[in-house]
């Protein structure tokens, strides 16, 4: 016998979904509040493995400074990103078909990358397995970005995800990040 009334036993999440904090159609409906206070949150693990990351450091002033003093503090800052000169990103900018291009949006990434200087703790991988699907992990929190066919990645659906058991959804992603991750060749900042 459950003490709960049915009108919140219909709101209780109890299965697999429970990890699901909330979804969006499109990552650009998430409030940026929402990515600053992952962001900002963090201590221990911020890893953004977007394919440009491009959009990071247009809606967050002073993300370079913000991820320095995190790094500082001890946390581990990862950025996976595509290979601007690999045959993938090419093909992707033929889909896509938009003047900012994919390699542009890289390379604007890996240039805010070595503005932030040496720092211990920030790190950068090229990768071209991830071209169809977005993982930016904040410690116990993820946004995960399955991309849409020859949508941008502003334009395709978003899921917040928060660790609550062993290979949930949040495990299920992370598991993948990590093999991408190992797998990937590093990118000199």
């Amino acid at each position: 016998m459950t003490l709960w009334p049915k009108s919140v036993q219909s709101r209780v999440k109890t299965g697999h979904d429970r990890e699901i904090v909330a979804a969006y159609p499109f990552r650009s409906a998430a409030p940026t509040s929402l990515w600053a206070s992952l962001i900002d949150g963090s201590s221990q693990n911020l890893t953004f493995a977007g394919y440009t990351n491009y959009f990071l450091w247009q809606q967050h002033p002073r993300l370079g400074a913000r991820l320095a003093t995190k790094a500082n503090h001890g946390a581990r800052v990862r950025f996976l990103v595509g290979d601007p000169e690999s045959e993938v990103t090419r093909k992707r900018e033929e889909v896509e078909g938009v003047p900012l291009t994919v390699s542009t949006r890289i390379k604007i990434t890996l240039d805010a990358l070595a503005k932030m200087g040496p720092c211990d703790g920030v790190e950068a991988r090229f990768s071209d397995q991830h071209i169809a699907l977005s993982v930016f992990m904040f410690d116990d929190q993820m946004l995960v970005t399955p991309h849409i066919a020859s949508l941008l990645g502003d334009e395709s659906p978003m899921l917040h995800l928060r660790r609550l058991e062993d290979d949930g959804l949040y495990d299920r992603f992370a598991s993948h990040v990590t093999a991408l991750w190992e797998g990937g060749r590093q990118a000199e900042l």
